[in-house]
């Protein structure tokens, strides 16, 4: 096996148990413990994990913020199957709020009821939106983020504030025991009032956010009240999730 896919492999088993032991890198991947070891200080010099003393343990704060057209083919196909279940839950009539993350941009393309009002801070879903019958879109106002189109600021919370909805369909950076969270302050405090000013909240993850801290809070889990996602979460994470009564459903189809 190469470096590059043992790598992969420590990683993903991280992104599950949330810490590996130079032990567990030789049983899994049948390899020397100096092997192991280059293995960890590779993946510490990527800024990918933090070493321990016998192993490794993933970053408490998360500082990676790609592109949005990189998120948006991040895992295109997880997201296509999270965005279709998160489709699916909405009937026709639903005033609904999107945020501008890219999960929600695929559910924006799965809507397949009508009737419906969509308030929204993202460029993107606006305008896809928009032209269709039955769709009444409200873009929030507010300063442009140029590189991850979404709209922000205190004129965007203010507008936000007279609206109420049935349903929010809003993605995350990362999703915690400690509950969701943001690279973006500004970005955070728009989900947080759609999140706030809404009767059912439905968030949409995919694996890749579980067990990450990013830079601001938006929300703890108790404001969740159903999480779509492609994966069962690891056990700590699902044991919060389900302790705060949210409804786990895991999006089937293309992966």
């Amino acid at each position: 096996m190469y470096q590059e896919e043992r790598l992969q492999g420590i990683l993903q088993h991280m992104q599950r148990h949330e810490r590996i032991s130079i032990e567990e890198i030789c049983e899994l991947f049948d390899v020397s413990r100096d092997t192991a070891r280059r293995d960890i200080v590779k993946l510490e010099e990527q800024g990918r994990i933090l070493r321990t003393r016998g192993g490794a343990i993933w970053p408490t704060l998360n500082k990676e913020v790609s592109g949005y057209g990189d998120r948006l083919n991040l895992e295109p196909g997880v997201k296509r199957a999270i965005g279709r279940a998160a489709a699916s839950l909405l009937k026709n009539g639903d005033y609904v709020f999107m945020d501008a993350s890219t999960t929600a941009r695929h559910a924006a393309e799965w809507i397949r009821t009508d009737n419906h009002i969509v308030v929204t801070n993202s460029m993107d879903i606006a305008g896809l939106l928009s032209p269709r019958d039955g769709f009444q879109v409200h873009l929030l106002g507010g300063t442009v983020h140029p590189v991850h189109r979404f709209i922000y600021g205190a004129r965007t919370i203010d507008m936000l504030s007279d609206y109420q909805a049935d349903k929010p369909l809003v993605g995350t950076g990362g999703l915690a025991e400690i509950g969701m969270t943001s690279p973006f302050e500004e970005e955070g405090y728009v989900l947080r009032e759609m999140m706030r000013r809404a009767d059912q909240v439905i968030l949409l993850a995919d694996h890749t956010k579980f067990g990450l801290h990013q830079f601001f809070r938006v929300a703890g889990l108790e404001r969740i009240d159903m999480l779509i996602t492609d994966q069962d979460p690891p056990p700590g994470l699902k044991e919060a999730l389900l302790k705060h009564d949210i409804e786990i459903i895991l999006a089937e189809g293309e992966k």
